[in-house]
């Protein structure tokens, strides 16, 4: 986790403006040890968009706590697709990473920032301590909850849901123009990139997106949502 030389380099502006952690986490004032008992063990970090915190199939390094930015959590297949299970943005928990710790098994799915992101990475040991207060456990156990009807709600689209169904409310959530490349929606819906092409060129020809260079500009938003809904 975090094996990339820049996550270790000294914080820069962003931590500056990020909040304290104990305001993101409120629990976290009641933990022993506390934040401050960790010393330089628990200093903020901050990693570049594009950083790899995780990967499936290794072990759990530590307990990320986002204080700002964002944390994409995907799971891979063997013939390259991806699908995202969910994101973490700052006062949320990974729920991928307390799972691994709980079970002191191999992280199942792959985390990787996608904007510059400040966090703090807190020892598996000192996870498990914290466990033993209250309101940080309460904490954990209410984003088990809250992840697993997200996951839930992921499983309904993918087994029920047809594609081009999936891909007009994707265009829709990324709103009316934006920078988002053909294989970045393949990640997010968790098929392969030819398939999105495929779909968007009959978008293009019918009318509702107009495609451009890593950008797509929604022409007919009503037609979409008649399509995703």
């Amino acid at each position: 986790m975090l094996c990339q030389p820049q996550a270790r380099a000294a914080a820069n502006v962003m931590m500056a403006t990020a909040l304290r952690p104990t305001e993101l986490y409120p629990a976290l004032a009641q933990v022993q040890p506390s934040l401050a008992e960790l010393g330089p063990g628990a200093a903020p970090m901050s990693v570049p968009a594009g950083t790899v915190l995780f990967s499936e199939n290794t072990p759990c390094q530590g307990f990320p706590l986002v204080l700002g930015g964002e944390i994409k959590v995907s799971r891979s297949s063997g013939d390259g697709r991806a699908l995202e299970l969910y994101r973490v943005v700052a006062g949320e928990l990974c729920l991928v990473s307390s799972s691994c710790l709980f079970r002191s098994q191999p992280l199942s799915a792959h985390g990787i920032t996608t904007q510059a992101s400040t966090l703090m990475l807190i020892a598996p040991d000192i996870f498990r301590r914290w466990l033993e207060t209250p309101a940080f456990r309460n904490e954990v156990l209410g984003l088990f909850a809250e992840r697993m009807a997200d996951l839930t709600s992921l499983i309904d689209a993918v087994a029920f849901h047809k594609l081009d169904r999936r891909l007009a409310a994707a265009l829709l959530g990324h709103g009316q123009q934006r920078k988002v490349t053909h294989q970045m929606l393949a990640d997010e819906l968790g098929t392969v990139r030819e398939i999105v092409t495929r779909l968007l060129r009959r978008f293009e020809r019918e009318g509702w997106v107009t495609l451009g260079r890593e950008q797509i500009q929604i022409v007919d938003g009503a037609a979409l949502r008649a399509l995703g809904n």
